[in-house]
C-alpha cells in the first residue's frame, strides 16, 4: 500500500559522485556511526541547484550510498532550499529495504526540510521506524501525528500486527473508529487475525456486524479471517452458520473450518467436513491433508492419523516435514517408539530433511525407552543436519541422555550450548535430581539465579521434589518456604502437590494432610492431580472422614466432573467402609467408562456383596460394555464368594475363549481362591502345576489360606514351602509353616538370620491395630502395657470372651493371646464401647496382621450382643460384622 506513493524517476540517473567503498560500508553496516555531514562529503557546491540536488537524492535512493542523501539534505538548508514530500519518502523507503535504521534518524532530525509535512511523509516515517524493528519510536511518531488517515492506521497496524502486539491491534482498531476512520478490506484482515489470537470473539463479531453493513461481505479475505475468529473462539456454531451462508468457498475456508472442529477435539465434525469437501470435487491442499493428520495424532489415534497419510500420498500429494514429524510426534506420544523410529527411518529414505522439531521428538522417544544407542544415532543425525545448536534440540538433547541417566553427555550439550533458557537449567537440573545428585542440582540452581534466564517456578517445583524424592524434606521445606518469602515466583499448585507427593512416598500421611489443608487455608485450588494423588493415603476404615473431607473440597473445586476424580471416590469409598456412597457417586455419572464398572466391582467384592457384583457384571453387558481382565479378576472373586464354583470356572474360560484375553497370575490365583473356598483342594493344586505360567506367591497364598481354613494341614506344609521359596524372609510364611509342622508331629527350623534382621521382622510382625474415635486415631499393640487403662480393658474382655466358645488347634499369623499379651483388635473393641453411654454405631479398625479365629468369633459377638457394626480391615479382607455374621463368611 505505502508503495504505491514511491515515485522513481523513469530513468536511470548517471551518479555524480562514487564515494569511497569504505565510507559507506562503514556507515550502512556500522549503525553506531554517527553521520557527520558537510559541504565536502558531496561533490556539489553550495550553489548547486536544487532541483539538482532532488535529482541526486533519488538517485541515492537507487544506488546508493545513504550516507550521502544526508549531507546532501544539509546542503539544501545552507542553502535554505527545500526538499519534495516524494523525495524525503523515497528515502525513507530506501532505509526501510536497506534496513539502515541510523539513516532514517537523521532524515527523521531533518523532516523540517520537507516542503510541506503531510501525513503521507508521517505515515513513512511510521513504517520506516516500525520495519527496521524499532516499534516503540514508530509509535512515539504516531501519537505526535496532527492528522492520520486510512494509510497512518494501517502502517501503525500493520507494524504492532508484524510484532505479534495482538492486544495493541485491537486497541488500535477501536481507537481508529473513535476517531471516525474505518478500515477497509485491506486492513481487516490483520485486524480480525489479532481477534484471533487474542480470542476476542465479541470485536470479532462487531467487525462481522461492520462488514455486513459496509457492503464488504464480496470480500473472501475478509469472510475468512471473519470465520478463522470464531473458529479459533471455539464458537464453531457462528462458525458453521457463517460458512454455510458464503457464496464463495475457498480452500482456506474448508481448512478454517476442519481446524477448528480439530482444536475443540471434535474430530468426527472435521472429518465429515473433510470427506465433505471431497465431494464439492475441491481437492484437499497439502495443509488440509497435515491439519487432520496432526489433530488425530494429538488425540492419540496414530493408527488413523497413518492410513491418512497413505491416503495423501496416494492421491498424489508428498507429505512435507511437517507431515513426517506430526507422525513422528503421534507415535512417540503414544508409546509406541519403534514404530516413531520406523518412521523417521522412512522419512530420511524417502529424502525429507528434518527439521529441528522433528529430530527433538525423536529424542523424546529415545528418552522415554531410556536408549543410549538410539540416543546416540539422534545425535549423530543432529550434528550432520547442522541443527545441533538449534536451542529447541539442545534442550531435548539434555532431557534425552539426563533421563537414560547418561548426566556426562547431557553436562557436555549443556556446556557447549551458544544460548540456554531456561528449559535448558530446567533439563539439566530435572536430570541431576531424578538421579539423585541433588547437592549438583543446587549447585546448578544458584548459578541459574545469576544467569539470564533466572529460575521460574518449574524450576524450584523440580528442586522441591528432588529434596523430597531423596529424603530430604527438612530442604525441600525451606525451599517451598523460601519461594513464598521472595514474593517473586509464587508457589503453583505443582509446587504443593510436590510436598504431599513427597509426604506419601515416605509414609508421612498427617503431614500429606496437613500440606493438603494448608493449600487451602492459603487460598490455593488443589486440581485434579491433588485430588488423585492425596486419595489413597485415605482409603482405609480409620480415614473415612478424611475422603468425605476431600470429596466436598472436590465439589466446591468442581473436581468431581472429571471422570478420573469420580472414578478415584468409587474406589476410595468403598475402601474406607462406604459402599452406598461408591454407588451412589457411580449412579451419578454420565457417561461411564470401564475403570467406573471395575472400581464399583471390586468395591462389592471388598465388602462381600457377591450378589450386588454378580448383578452389576449383568448391567455393564447389557449396556455394551466389554469387560477387561481386571472385570473377570473381581467376577471370578465373587462367584467364589457366594459359592457359585461352576460359574466362576465358565467365567475364567470366557475370559481367552469368548474375550481373547490372555490369563494373568491374578485370575489364576481367584481360581485357586476358588477352588481352595469351596474345598477342593485337590483341584486347586492340580490346576497350579497345570498352568502355563510359573505361580507367584499369590497363588501359593491362596492355596495355603485354604489349607489353613479347611485344616489339610499336610497341603499346608507343601504350599507354605513353595510360598517360602519364592519369599524366603517372609516371616509371616515361616511362622505359619512352624505352626503346620508343629500340628503334624513335625519339628521344622526357620532359616537362619542375623539378630539385626530378625529385630526387624519381629517388628513388623508385632499386631496392631489402629481405631477413630472423636476425630482422633488410637493405636494399640500386642504387649504393650503403657496404656494407663489397661486393667479396665482387661476386665471388660474376660467378661465378653466367656461367650465366646473356643475352636480348637488352627494355623494363625498371630502368636497365641496370654494374659499379659491380648490381641489388639480385641484392645480396640474394648476401647470403643467399656465407657460409652451410646454405644456407637459404627466401628472402623485398621490391623495390620491377618484376624486370628478367637478374634474374628469375639467380633460376631460383640456386634449381636451390643447392637453395633464392626468394619475391620486386616491384612487379607475387609470384615463387616453385623448382627452376628461376618461379611467374609467365616473364609479369609
Amino acid at each position: 500500500m505505502e508503495k504505491n506513493l514511491i515515485i522513481l524517476p523513469s530513468k536511470p540517473w548517471s551518479p555524480l559522485l562514487v564515494p569511497s567503498h569504505h565510507s559507506a560500508t562503514q556507515f550502512e553496516r556500522h549503525g553506531s556511526t554517527r553521520v557527520l555531514a558537510n559541504s565536502n562529503s558531496v561533490s556539489m557546491t553550495k550553489s548547486s541547484h536544487p532541483k539538482l540536488m532532488d535529482t541526486q537524492l533519488n538517485q541515492l535512493c537507487v544506488n546508493g550510498p545513504l550516507s550521502e542523501a544526508v549531507a546532501v539534505l544539509d546542503s539544501l538548508a545552507q542553502q535554505g532550499s527545500k526538499v519534495r514530500p516524494i523525495t524525503f519518502m523515497n528515502l525513507l523507503q530506501a532505509c526501510i529495504d536497506r534496513d539502515c535504521i541510523w539513516v532514517g534518524r537523521e532524515l527523521h532530525a531533518r523532516i523540517g526540510l520537507v516542503g510541506k509535512v503531510n501525513p503521507f511523509v508521517e505515515t513513512k516515517l511510521v513504517s520506516m521506524y516500525a520495519k527496521c524493528g524499532h516499534l516503540d519510536e514508530a509509535r512515539k511518531v504516531f501519537d505526535e501525528m496532527r492528522e492520520r488517515n486510512l494509510f497512518t492506521w494501517s502502517a501503525m497496524i500493520g507494524a504492532c500486527s508484524r510484532d505479534l502486539k495482538w492486544e495493541e491491534v485491537v486497541e488500535l482498531f477501536y481507537d481508529m473508529m473513535r476517531h471516525g476512520v474505518l478500515p477497509d478490506v485491506f486492513l481487516l484482515p490483520k485486524i480480525l487475525k489479532a481477534c484471533g489470537k487474542c480470542r476476542d470473539f465479541e470485536t470479532g463479531r462487531l467487525i462481522h456486524s461492520m462488514v455486513i453493513r459496509g457492503g464488504m461481505c464480496s470480500s473472501v479475505l475478509v469472510i475468512n479471517s471473519i470465520l478463522a475468529v470464531y473458529a479459533k473462539c471455539g464458537e464453531m456454531s457462528c462458525a458453521e452458520k457463517l460458512f454455510r451462508r458464503m457464496d464463495e468457498r475457498t480452500c482456506v475456508s474448508w481448512n478454517v473450518i476442519i481446524t477448528g472442529y480439530c482444536q475443540k477435539g471434535e474430530i468426527e465434525q472435521a472429518q465429515k467436513y473433510f470427506d465433505a469437501m471431497l465431494e464439492e470435487g475441491i481437492e484437499p491442499g497439502l495443509v488440509t491433508w497435515n491439519i487432520l493428520i496432526a489433530s488425530y495424532n494429538q488425540l492419540g489415534h496414530c493408527d488413523i492419523a497413518m492410513d491418512l497419510m497413505r491416503k495423501m500420498e496416494s492421491s498424489g500429494i508428498t507429505p512435507d516435514v511437517y507431515t513426517w514429524t506430526s507422525m513422528i510426534s503421534g507415535f512417540t506420544q503414544k508409546g509406541r517408539i519403534n514404530d516413531a523410529f520406523d518412521l523417521l527411518r522412512e522419512m530420511f529414505i524417502v529424502g525429507v530433511e528434518p527439521n529441528s522439531i522433528t529430530i527433538a521428538s525423536a529424542a523424546s522417544a529415545c528418552a522415554s525407552i531410556k536408549s543410549p544407542s538410539m540416543g546416540s544415532e539422534i545425535h549423530s543425525i543432529a550434528v550432520k543436519t547442522s541443527l545441533v545448536d538449534d536451542i529447541l534440540l539442545g534442550n531435548s538433547l539434555i532431557d534425552m541422555y539426563a533421563k537414560g541417566g547418561d548426566l556426562e553427555a547431557a553436562q557436555r550439550i549443556f556446556d557447549v550450548m551458544l544460548e540456554r533458557d531456561v528449559y535448558s537449567w530446567n533439563s539439566i537440573i530435572g536430570g541431576y535430581c531424578q538421579a539423585g545428585f541433588c547437592s549438583k542440582a543446587h549447585e546448578l540452581f544458584m548459578k541459574m539465579q545469576e544467569s539470564d534466564s533466572p529460575p521460574n517456578v518449574v524450576t524450584w517445583n523440580v528442586m522441591i521434589t528432588g529434596f523430597m524424592q531423596s529424603g530430604d524434606e527438612d530442604e525441600a521445606l525451606n525451599l517451598f518456604l523460601s519461594v513464598e518469602k521472595d514474593g517473586k515466583i509464587k508457589p503453583n499448585v505443582a509446587s504443593w502437590n510436590s510436598l504431599i507427593s513427597g509426604f506419601l512416598q515416605s509414609r508421612q500421611k498427617d503431614k500429606a494432610l496437613q500440606i493438603f489443608r494448608r493449600m487451602q487455608f492459603f487460598n490455593m485450588a488443589p486440581n485434579l492431580v491433588t485430588v488423585l494423588t492425596i486419595l489413597p493415603a485415605c482409603a482405609n476404615l480409620v480415614a473415612a472422614k478424611k475422603v468425605k473431607e476431600i470429596h466436598c473440597c472436590a465439589v466446591r473445586r468442581n473436581l468431581v466432573s472429571e471422570l478420573s476424580v469420580s472414578n478415584a471416590f468409587i474406589d476410595s469409598y468403598a475402601k474406607a467402609g462406604n459402599i452406598m456412597y461408591s454407588r451412589k457417586i457411580f449412579d451419578g455419572l454420565s457417561p461411564k467408562d470401564i475403570i467406573s464398572w471395575n472400581s464399583l466391582l471390586s468395591g462389592y467384592v471388598l465388602h462381600g456383596c457377591s450378589e450386588s457384583a454378580l448383578d452389576l457384571f449383568d448391567h455393564m453387558r447389557k449396556d455394551g460394555l466389554h469387560p477387561n481382565g481386571v472385570t473377570f479378576a473381581s467376577i471370578i472373586s465373587a462367584y467364589s464368594h457366594a459359592g457359585m464354583v461352576d460359574e466362576g470356572k465358565h467365567a475364567f474360560s470366557n475370559i481367552s475363549e469368548e474375550y481373547q484375553i490372555r490369563p494373568d497370575l491374578e485370575h489364576y490365583s481367584a481360581m485357586v481362591y476358588l477352588l481352595g473356598r469351596s474345598g477342593k483342594l485337590g483341584e486347586a493344586l492340580k490346576f497350579i502345576q497345570n498352568m502355563p505360567v510359573e505361580p507367584n506367591s499369590s497363588v501359593w497364598a491362596a492355596l495355603l489360606t485354604a489349607c489353613r481354613i479347611h485344616r489339610n494341614f499336610g497341603m499346608a506344609i507343601f504350599a507354605g514351602e513353595r510360598l517360602l521359596e519364592l519369599e524366603p524372609e517372609n516371616i509371616i510364611t515361616q511362622h505359619l509353616l512352624s505352626q503346620a509342622y508343629s500340628l503334624c508331629g513335625k519339628f521344622w527350623e526357620a532359616p537362619e538370620m542375623t539378630k539385626l534382621e530378625k529385630e526387624e521382622k519381629l517388628h513388623s510382625f508385632v499386631g496392631q491395630s489402629w481405631i477413630e474415635r472423636n476425630n482422633m486415631v488410637h493405636t494399640f499393640v500386642v504387649g504393650d502395657q503403657s496404656k494407663p487403662y489397661l486393667d479396665k480393658l482387661h476386665s471388660w474382655l474376660k467378661r465378653v470372651g466367656v461367650n465366646v466358645k473356643d475352636n480348637g488347634f488352627s494355623i494363625e499369623e498371630e502368636e497365641k493371646e496370654n494374659i499379659s499379651s491380648v490381641h489388639s483388635e480385641k484392645l480396640a473393641f474394648a476401647f470403643a464401647l467399656i465407657d460409652s453411654h451410646h454405644t456407637p454405631q459404627i466401628l472402623r479398625i485398621v490391623k495390620n496382621l491377618r484376624m486370628c479365629r478367637d478374634c474374628h468369633d469375639t467380633a460376631k459377638y460383640i456386634s449381636l450382643a451390643h447392637g453395633c457394626e464392626i468394619y475391620l480391615s486386616d491384612s487379607k479382607c475387609l470384615h463387616h460384622f453385623k448382627d452376628g455374621h461376618c461379611s467374609c463368611r467365616d473364609y479369609w
